[in-house]
Formats: C-alpha cells, structure tokens, sequence
C-alpha cells in the first residue's frame, strides 16, 4: 500500500535542514514525498552568509490549489517543522483541516518549533497560533522541553512532572507526544539527556491505555541543524510501521538519530583536523551516506517503559 506524505518546510540549496533533510530518509524508507518549500536558502542561516526566498501564505495557497485541481491531493500524513509566519501557519492548519475531511485517517506529524533552553526563536505571535490552532489538529508532536513547557504553562523538574505535561498535551490534541530533550538529570550521568514519549491507544472497548517511554541520549558536543526535521521525520516513520508500539517506534528513531549524528562528527572532525572545532559546513549531516543506518538501524538505545 503506497504512503505519501505532504511535508511543508524549509529547502536549502547545500546541506541538509527542512526538506532536504525530512524528504531522502522518507524515501528510503518507501515513503512518497511531494515537498512544499516554506523558503529556499542557499544554505541553512548558521552560516556566515545566506541568501533566497520565503514562501507567502498566499503562494503556499496557489501551490496547494495546483494539487486540487489535478485532485491528486489524497494524503496519508502531512509533516511540517520550522515557520516564521503566523498567516503562513494558519493557511497550513486550513490545509491540515481539508485533508483530514478528505481522509479522517490521516496524521499530521508537527515539529512546534518555538525556541529551546528558556527563550523563543520565532516572533511571539506564533505562540497562540501553534497553542490553540496547531497543536489540536496534530497527532503527532515533537517538542523539546521549553516548547511542551510553553504549550501546557507547566514546568517540568520531575519525571513525574513530563508525564502530567504530556498528559496535558494529549488533552490538547495528539495521541503521540515525545519531548526531544529536556533537562532532567540523566541515570547514566552528565554526558547524557533524557527524552520522553507517551502515546495513548483507544482500546476496541472504547477505553483508553497510555504507554509512556524514557531514553537516555548521549550528548554530543556540536551544534547541529536539521537534526530536529530528521527526528519528526524519523518518528513518522517508525510509528507508521510500529503504530501500536511506541518503544520499538522510538528506539529505531532515536537509533537512526544516533548513527547519523555519529558519522557527521567524526567526518567534521576529520575535516577540522586536531583541536579544531567544525565549521557550519563541516557539521552537514552525513545523510546519504547513512542511508543504510537509515533502513535498518542497528539498535544501539532501549526506551524504558515507565509508569
């Protein structure tokens, strides 16, 4: 059975970050990807320079019509990351609705990129778009520890503290929630973070069950970009063919997260040479060349099932 995706997020021209870095592994995968640039940059803006478009509420409109007028717009999942723009966010949750009435079935994976470790990095006006008109169309989430605080108005210094915010996520909307990266103090030490899932099942009975994860990630000491678009990427994946399991989901996603990330710092650093930092350039995800972790990931992360 053919799965096709609308994924609606940044292009750049070098490297990976958005699209680019959401659309090959999909591919791999066996996904049908038909990609949406919310911008086309040269380049992802960690680097000195960058140049290109942004894509307008309206243009996204007349981009999304094109398909409907052709009435090849039967989608089975709709993935977006990173916007700047509040018309642009709405016009994609209007897009979200009409496909969801079209096919009740399908999920809309949503990365709520807001900000991380206290402060926001998008224009303060998208927070009510994402809180009241986002978040409850998604089925899907994917926020860090700052973003799940922001949407629920609940801190999180407990572990106890992430389950009652997840909780109050999925009392928003989405039936999966998985907080990327959070503060709390890892079992295996200061050299790792913690990540945490729920996802709550509807039983045939009507009642409903909520399995609940926790992972240790091993911190890597670099800056990144796109690596978030890879994780909702991955994680649409794998809970497309575990959808009933979110631990084997997680582990093959957080699994994939760690071989790619492994091989772009050792070839950074190779690139470098000795006691030298990487380049923005040198970081680019090591995509194609992980395509095999990308199929077939060996596990190298088990997530805990908690209470």
């Amino acid at each position: 059975m053919e799965c096709r995706v609308l994924s609606i997020q940044s292009h750049v021209v070098r490297g990976y970050v958005g699209n680019k870095s959401a659309s090959f592994p999909l591919q791999v995968l066996g996904f049908e990807v038909d990609s949406i640039n919310s911008v086309q940059f040269s380049n992802h803006t960690g680097y000195s320079h960058w140049k290109g478009q942004v894509l307008t509420a309206d243009e996204l409109h007349v981009l999304y019509q094109g398909i409907k007028l052709n009435n090849v717009h039967q989608y089975d999942y709709v993935l977006t990351g990173y916007t700047r723009d509040t018309s642009f966010l709405e016009m994609v949750v209007d897009i979200v609705q009409e496909l969801k009435r079209a096919n009740p079935n399908l999920v809309y994976v949503c990365d709520p990129v807001l900000g991380d470790h206290g402060s926001m990095y998008v224009p303060q006006n998208l927070y009510p778009v994402y809180k009241n008109k986002v978040v409850p169309v998604a089925d899907i989430i994917t926020p860090n520890q700052f973003e799940a605080e922001l949407l629920t108005g609940k801190n999180i210094s407990t572990e106890k503290d992430a389950v009652e915010v997840m909780d109050l996520l999925h009392a928003m909307g989405p039936d999966t929630v998985v907080i990327t990266s959070s503060d709390l103090p890892s079992r295996l030490g200061d050299r790792f973070l913690v990540s945490l899932g729920s996802q709550r099942h509807v039983r045939p009975d009507g009642s409903r069950t909520t399995q609940r994860v926790r992972m240790e990630v091993h911190k890597v000491d670099a800056v990144f970009v796109g690596t978030g678009d890879l994780f909702a990427a991955m994680l649409l994946a794998w809970t497309h063919h575990y959808p009933n399991d979110l631990k084997m989901a997680c582990e093959k996603t957080f699994s994939v997260m760690h071989h790619v990330i492994q091989r772009t710092i050792s070839y950074a650093h190779e690139l470098a040479g000795p006691g030298r930092r990487p380049s923005p350039p040198q970081l680019e995800l090591r995509m194609v060349q992980s395509k095999a972790d990308i199929e077939d990931p060996a596990i190298v992360m088990e997530a805990i099932v908690i209470s």
